[in-house]
């Protein structure tokens, strides 16, 4: 079976929201490592974490002790600069998503411009390829991306869901279902075009079914949800419930991961 196939649906669990309330008050506690351990023993197929220009919440030093301490794949999140190549390159984790970033939105507010930015962004994919690490674009779910993506040699995009379950929370019905209708289509293009795709951004437990349900989609990405649900919960809980949801909305029984899904 491979990620691309129905089955097995891996889950990344984002902790880059332990270390924000770290940073409220300076210190090392709550600390994202631990997180990330905890989400390991709760089912989490690996870890992400988005290092942002201004590291307001991931920083250097947790990105060395993700990588290093916690065994599951890390995923950096990161925007197309000189210097988060350099930390890439120099931390060589499993995975690279590349990201919009601007510096005063509170989250990322959209996909990468992939088709737009194609000659900015080809000598930072070819780069974090050659250390062998896995490149994704974090886009819309729209063709255009998905044909820069190809142009561009990056294996993976993760298609972004934060217009979806804004819809959904805001019950705006029909939007929702044009949201998700788009979504869909973007991953069986996706996959028709040779590509690994995820998705992720703002899913909760009201919203992952359809989207997980998605059978080309291999993986999700998923965290503010997460470690606001632990509050009420606890994280190994919130993940274990998430993790739930994301199986059942596959048809049930858990499928067994294989070598060529890691």
């Amino acid at each position: 079976m491979s990620g691309n196939e129905p089955g097995y649906l891996r889950l990344g669990v984002n902790i880059d929201h332990v270390a924000t309330i770290r940073n409220a008050r300076g210190g090392e506690h709550p600390d994202p490592v631990r997180a990330a351990k905890l989400s390991a023993a709760a089912g989490a197929d690996g870890i992400t974490a988005h290092l942002r220009e201004d590291r307001r919440h991931i920083r250097d030093g947790d990105i060395a002790r993700l990588k290093d301490d916690v065994g599951l794949p890390l995923n950096l999140e990161m925007a197309a600069t000189p210097e988060m190549l350099s930390i890439a390159l120099r931390h060589q984790p499993h995975a690279c998503c590349i990201v919009p970033e601007r510096r005063e939105e509170v989250t990322t507010e959209g996909g990468l411009d992939a088709a737009g930015l194609h000659n900015h962004l080809k000598p930072i994919v070819d780069r974090l390829r050659e250390a062998d690490i896995r490149v994704s674009l974090f886009i819309n779910a729209d063709r255009r991306q998905l044909e820069a993506a190809v142009s561009l040699g990056a294996p993976v995009v993760e298609l972004h869901t934060g217009a979806y379950c804004e819809a959904a929370f805001a019950r705006e019905n029909a939007k929702r279902d044009a949201e998700l209708a788009r979504l869909a289509k973007a991953a069986r293009d996706g996959v028709a075009l040779g590509l690994e795709v995820h998705a992720g951004h703002g899913l909760t437990f009201d919203t992952v079914d359809p989207v997980a349900a998605m059978p080309e989609l291999a993986e999700l990405n998923i965290g503010h949800f997460l470690i606001g649900e632990a509050i009420f919960i606890g994280l190994e809980a919130s993940i274990r419930k998430m993790r739930t949801a994301m199986d059942e909305a596959r048809g049930g029984a858990r499928a067994v991961k294989t070598k060529d899904q890691a």
